[in-house]
């Protein structure tokens, strides 16, 4: 063999056995994105990020979170279903985003059933339906009789889906009419309630516990079925009458885009799972109302088919048009 032809040779398989090195590296041997569709300090944020850092230390690359607000996670979760379906770039998601976004807009710009491949169910936590100190009413009832008093002229702050849609449904319920007032974030709408620019707001634990423990709002129920340990003093929505079957929460869950390796998704359904067991990470959201359920991606799949049908249905009992 010529000298020329031999160092080809030998180039070509050095770079074969360099390809077939890269290629059995196990998943992940990158950092990977994660688009959180909500804004810094939102509940999917502060969620997300104590997520991010667990699957990071199990995996032992980094999990860099980016922030994609706007359009009820519209956004956020448009660049993760039109990203490299690899495994690097994927999706903390809400029911919002993954479960009620079908049936509030007209048209979106990727098919919410099949954009998508599950991952890992990561945790729910009801919502708080809260007041300012300002405002007249002291219970349910006295809100729902001071709205009936004056249509729309009772303002509610709305940042996402969940907040808009229990709101909604409760004033359905209650045969009411309020007046929504958009925010791009939670903690902007959190800062107006408390500074009396609304009346009203109806968000999660992780945004709300801390006003109503520090006494900086009053309130008034919780949205899910039954009253929560960390606020036993506030009743559910649904003890009140006329509401006996009212309940709504928000959850989060892992999604990356569809047609990602089984590889992939078997090693980051694994992260999310030892994450949502962390004690870390129990703890901290445990004590804001966060409850866990680590479980597989088909379980996800599954979960995600049922909820859509659920805000569906919420959905159009609350009146709400598509947009």
């Amino acid at each position: 063999m010529r000298p020329i032809r031999r160092i080809a040779t030998l180039v070509a398989l050095a770079a074969a056995f360099t390809a077939a090195g890269t290629h059995a590296q196990p998943f992940p041997n990158k950092p990977v994105k994660v688009i959180v569709p909500f804004a810094p300090g939102s509940a999917t944020d502060q969620t997300g990020r104590a997520f991010a850092a667990k699957m990071s230390e199990h995996l032992g690359q980094p999990f860099v979170v980016e922030n994609r607000a706007g359009a009820n996670g519209m956004i956020g979760a448009d660049a993760v279903a039109k990203a490299p379906p690899d495994g690097y770039t994927i999706l903390f998601g809400t029911n919002s985003t993954n479960a009620a976004l079908k049936s509030l807009m007209k048209k979106l710009p990727y098919d919410q059933d099949t954009a998508f491949a599950p991952i890992g169910f990561m945790s729910s936590v009801p919502l708080v339906v809260a007041v300012n100190n300002e405002f007249p009413a002291r219970t349910l009832p006295e809100l729902i009789a001071a709205a009936k008093a004056k249509p729309g002229g009772v303002t509610y702050a709305t940042a996402s889906t969940s907040q808009r849609v229990s709101t909604e449904m409760l004033a359905s319920m209650a045969g009411i009419k309020l007046l929504a007032v958009p925010y791009k974030s939670s903690p902007n709408a959190i800062t107006d309630l408390i500074g009396r620019q609304v009346d009203m707001f109806t968000a999660d634990f992780a945004v709300m516990l801390p006003q109503v423990q520090g006494g900086k709002i009053r309130a008034l129920a919780v949205t899910s079925a039954r009253r929560s340990a960390l606020l036993p003093q506030v009743p559910a929505v649904a003890e009140f009458p006329g509401l006996k079957d009212y309940e709504l929460i928000a959850w989060f869950a892992a999604y990356a885009p569809a047609g990602t390796p089984r590889e992939a998704i078997t090693r980051l359904n694994e992260a999310v799972n030892f994450a949502a067991r962390s004690k870390e990470v129990t703890d901290r959201f445990g004590s804001i109302g966060g409850e866990f359920q680590p479980g597989t991606p088909e379980a996800l799949a599954e979960r995600t088919r049922v909820e859509t049908l659920k805000w569906a249905k919420a959905i159009k009992d609350a009146g709400i048009e598509p947009e």
